[in-house]
Formats: structure tokens, C-alpha cells, sequence
């Protein structure tokens, strides 16, 4: 489900919490962790993070009422399929909710936008769970 609200409008989240730089500074801290994760790493293809990193930001900044990019770029986002080639089991979760909660903390956001985000970004990482293998 994308946010419906228009980037440019003053009540978006995107804006609340500061718009591109916000989500930026998220991903950035977040790919900073993910590149030391033993688990985690070998789980994008790419020599460099950057591109995940840039699919992750513009799907973000959609969600939360800023601009269409990510859709533009790549079409539905369609996360399911997207992490199915990956064994996201409950450690892998885990070990992303944890990078997500530092990444998170450094932004200082108020209580509220915090928690907002928090509770998006938790949900969406049980939903990618697709196998409970080791």
C-alpha cells in the first residue's frame, strides 16, 4: 500500500520528518550496518550497496507521501516477490530490524514520527519472512 498523500503536501510524513535528506540519513546508516552483517550481506548482489541503497530510499519516500520514483523506475513495489529469491528467515529479520532500529535512532525524530516509523518498518519485516530454515 503506497501513501496517498501528495509529496508536495504539507501533511505527508515525508515532509514532517524532514522529506529526502531524512530518508537518506535512515538508508545511509542502515546500508552502513547492513555491509558488516555476515547474514545480511551476501544478500545483494551488487559489489556496492548503493543501488539497494537508492531502491530502498525512493520506496520509502514514496510510502511516505513523497515522490513517485521508486514506482517511475521499478513499477509496483511489490516486496514479497521481490525478497522471495532471499531466505529471509526470523534471524535474518531480526538482524535487519536491528541495523533499522540504529539507523532510526540517529535521526532524532519526535516520539510520534519515531514511533510511526518504527511500527511501519517492523510490520513490513515480519511480511518478508518466507522461510524459518536456518
Amino acid at each position: 500500500m503506497m501513501s496517498r498523500v501528495s509529496p508536495a503536501s504539507p501533511e505527508s510524513f515525508y515532509a514532517t520528518v524532514g522529506g529526502s535528506e531524512t530518508f537518506r540519513r535512515l538508508v545511509d546508516a542502515f546500508y552502513a550496518e547492513v555491509a558488516r552483517d555476515d547474514v545480511l550481506r551476501p544478500m545483494y548482489p551488487e559489489e556496492d550497496l548503493g543501488p539497494a541503497a537508492e531502491r530502498l530510499r525512493t520506496f520509502l519516500e514514496q510510502y511516505w507521501g513523497g515522490p513517485t520514483t521508486y514506482s517511475e523506475q521499478r513499477g509496483h513495489p511489490r516486496l514479497r516477490m521481490r525478497h522471495h529469491p532471499y531466505k529471509v528467515n526470523p534471524d535474518a529479520r531480526d538482524r535487519w530490524l536491528a541495523h533499522m532500529r540504529t539507523a532510526l535512532d540517529t535521526l532524532d525524530l519526535p516520539p510520534l514520527q519515531h514511533a510511526t516509523l518504527w511500527d511501519y518498518l517492523e510490520r513490513a519485516a515480519h511480511a518478508m519472512v518466507n522461510t524459518f530454515e536456518e
